[in-house]
Parts: C-alpha cells; sequence; structure tokens
C-alpha cells in the first residue's frame, strides 16, 4: 500500500522546503527528500500524486550514477535504510521508514540561479511560442517546424530560477552576465553534453527524451550537477512506438496534467484547483511507467 507523503517534519534543521523536496542540513551535507507534491506552470497543486516522490528520487539516483561519468554530481548515498540516518537523529527519535527510497544524502553546493533547459524537440511553451513568432526561447529557430518535430541539434535554452512566479528565458549574454563568461560555457556544454547522452540511452529504452531541465552548483570549487535528474517532473518523455510528428505527443510525464488544468480554465495562478481523482491515478502509473522503462525495475 503506497504512503502518500505531501510534508515532512523532521527534528533537523530545515535548510529549505521547495515546490516538490524538502531538504535537511545533515552534519555538513543535505538530506534530500522527495515528496508527493506535484508543481505545474510553477504552483504547487493541492493533490499529492502517489508514489510521484519514490519515482523522482530512485529515477534521479539512477540517472546521477549512470551520468556521473559526463559530469559529478552531488549524491553521496541514497537512503535504503533508515540504519543510516540513526546517528543524525535525536536518541529518542529515529528516523522515519518514509524515507526509505524516496530520499538521499548530498553534498552541499552553492546553486547556480539557473535552470538549464535543453530541447531536443519542439513542444509545449516552446511549439506555443513558435506558432505565434517562429522563435523558441526568444531565439530564432528553423522554419517550417511541426508541433513535436526533432531539431535539426538540441539547443540549449535556459531561464532564471525563480523562487516564487515564473522562470524567464535568459539570453546568452544575460547568461554571461548572471554567472560569468567561463560559468555559462560550461552550464551549455555541460547541459547538451548530459541530454545528448540520456536521449541517446532512453531512445534504445523506447522512450524519447523531448526536452529536461538541469540544476548546477559549485562545490569544492567545481561544478556538479544538483537536484533531480531527468525525472518525470524535469523532462517531457514520450513513448517513441506511439510517435507521430505534427500533434502532442502521450507522455510518461505531468503533461496530462498541465492539459486538463489548462483546459479546466485556470488562470495559472494560486490557488491552483483540485485534479480529478482519475487524473490523479492516471498520473502516478505514468510515473511508475516512466521508472520501469527507463531503468528496467519495477518500483
Amino acid at each position: 500500500m503506497s504512503i502518500t507523503i505531501s510534508e515532512t517534519k523532521l527534528p533537523l534543521p530545515l535548510f529549505c522546503r521547495g515546490k516538490v523536496r524538502d531538504t535537511y542540513n545533515l552534519d555538513g551535507m543535505l538530506l534530500i527528500i522527495s515528496t508527493d507534491r506535484l508543481s505545474a506552470f510553477d504552483v504547487v497543486l493541492p493533490d499529492p500524486i502517489p508514489d510521484k516522490g519514490k519515482v523522482l528520487n530512485q529515477l534521479s539516483r539512477f540517472w546521477f550514477e549512470k551520468t556521473s561519468q559526463v559530469i559529478p554530481n552531488h549524491l553521496v548515498a541514497p537512503v535504503d535504510a533508515v540504519d543510516s540516518l540513526k546517528a543524525y537523529f535525536p536518541d529518542k527519535t529515529g528516523p522515519p521508514d518514509y524515507l526509505i527510497g524516496r530520499s538521499m544524502i548530498t553534498i552541499k553546493a552553492e546553486r547556480v540561479p539557473v535552470e538549464c533547459v535543453v530541447r531536443g524537440y519542439i513542444s509545449g511553451s516552446a511549439w506555443a511560442e513558435y506558432k505565434e513568432a517562429g522563435t523558441i526561447s526568444v531565439m530564432s529557430a528553423p522554419k517550417g517546424l511541426q508541433e513535436s518535430q526533432e531539431l535539426p541539434q538540441p539547443i540549449f535554452t535556459p531561464t532564471t530560477k525563480a523562487e516564487a512566479g515564473h522562470d524567464e528565458p535568459l539570453s546568452k549574454k544575460d547568461l554571461e552576465n548572471l554567472v560569468g563568461k567561463a560559468t555559462a560555457v560550461k552550464l551549455e556544454e555541460s547541459s547538451l553534453a548530459i541530454y545528448r547522452y540520456a536521449r541517446d540511452y532512453a531512445r534504445n529504452q523506447g522512450v524519447i527524451i523531448a526536452d529536461t531541465k538541469f540544476e548546477f552548483g559549485f562545490a569544492d570549487g567545481k561544478l556538479i550537477l544538483i537536484d533531480e535528474l531527468l525525472t518525470p517532473d524535469s523532462s517531457r518523455f514520450w513513448d517513441a512506438a506511439k510517435y507521430t510528428v505534427g500533434r502532442s505527443q502521450p507522455s510518461f510525464d505531468k503533461q496530462p496534467v498541465r492539459d486538463w488544468l489548462t483546459a479546466s480554465g485556470w488562470n495559472k495562478e494560486p490557488p491552483a484547483p483540485n485534479l480529478p481523482p482519475e487524473v490523479i491515478e492516471a498520473t502516478t502509473r505514468r510515473y511508475r511507467e516512466a521508472y520501469q522503462r527507463l531503468t528496467g525495475r519495477t518500483l
């Protein structure tokens, strides 16, 4: 039976509470817990998605381990047993069992305040912008593209990382002004390298990674991957067997939730409406299937 975790309250110093993750200080490191909260259009929805946190955590772990040859990341150890955390908790308060499978111990890094988005296909907000203006993230784009079409080359379209509200596109010059030229170049090169590696692997599993976003930080002066990696929350996953250019694609991510919210007439400002039970159940199934298709394992 699934246990839904929408918020955690641990006897540890809280480092931050993000849209979907709760992070605690852990003796110079961090304990990152993936909850079942779901955000869409940069707003946290009122209904948690059962098992979502486990999928996010374990799929991130899978990709962190797999891509460490491309660029280092913040993963120190996954929490596979609560015994590994007992030393950090007060004597009479043991770590809760729900941490197993949905949390990890990580390096504490200095976050780069940028969402590093890579697009291999044109979909979602990029397709909406292209139809209206012929651009993608305010950058020139090839003429005559169709919805969901693969781009000639993956493109790097960074945005701001807003603490509240919506992220905004960053031009190359904006990015350089924000983080410095050398870091801007490294962010782009690393993001494209990870995307290409993951794209090629996923294709062999029958999954198309249409787009994704990465976050980076500095630890000991080196740029590393942090936060989450190639999950249904941060990526569009499509079934390669059902892929057809010229229309929206069936997906293993939260795009159907976005579609339902858009059709509901919601203005994309807080508070968000409640999701119907069938949308919640279908979203859990898609998240679990994404994990199984990409890893070859069952949750």
